[in-house]
């Protein structure tokens, strides 16, 4: 691929990634959690507790950015930590109120992408969701993962 080329695709992705950073962080109209609840509770919606490190590496964060997410979590009654017997770690799960404001906002969040993808078109849809897949496969197999605080 030509020099020019390559430069050129390199800007447009790097500015369609940043647009799509900048939506991670924004919230959306009548969501009541901010974006680093919703991805813990987004986790945590299997029903399977997890332990600080279980979420660190599912998120791909360090321990130190999980512990401090947790702790705002529990401390605003969204998720609860509990004791394993012979267990030294305490896992978290979701409250009863991180629960209920999950499903709220990802039913607010589910209605906003099907309306974006009815408007795309399923063909193109399908094309995206099969390119994202692509370079998600790619990148991973390419970028080593970030050391970890232990």
């Amino acid at each position: 691929m030509p020099q020019q080329t390559q430069q050129a695709l390199l800007t447009e992705l790097a500015d369609e990634l940043m647009r799509i950073a900048r939506r991670r962080h924004a919230n959306v109209e009548g969501t009541e959690l901010d974006t680093s609840a919703f991805r813990l509770l987004w986790i945590l919606s299997d029903g399977r507790p997890r332990t600080l490190r279980e979420l660190a590496d599912e998120l791909d964060l360090e321990l130190s950015t999980i512990n401090r997410q947790v702790n705002a979590a529990v401390r605003a009654g969204l998720l609860e930590r509990f004791a394993v017997e012979g267990s030294t770690s305490k896992p978290v799960r979701p409250s009863t109120e991180g629960a209920r404001l999950y499903a709220h906002d990802s039913a607010i969040h589910a209605d906003l992408l099907r309306s974006v993808l009815a408007e795309m078109g399923a063909a193109p849809a399908r094309q995206l969701i099969g390119g994202l897949r692509a370079f998600n496969d790619a990148y991973e197999r390419r970028s080593p993962r970030r050391g970890r605080d232990h």
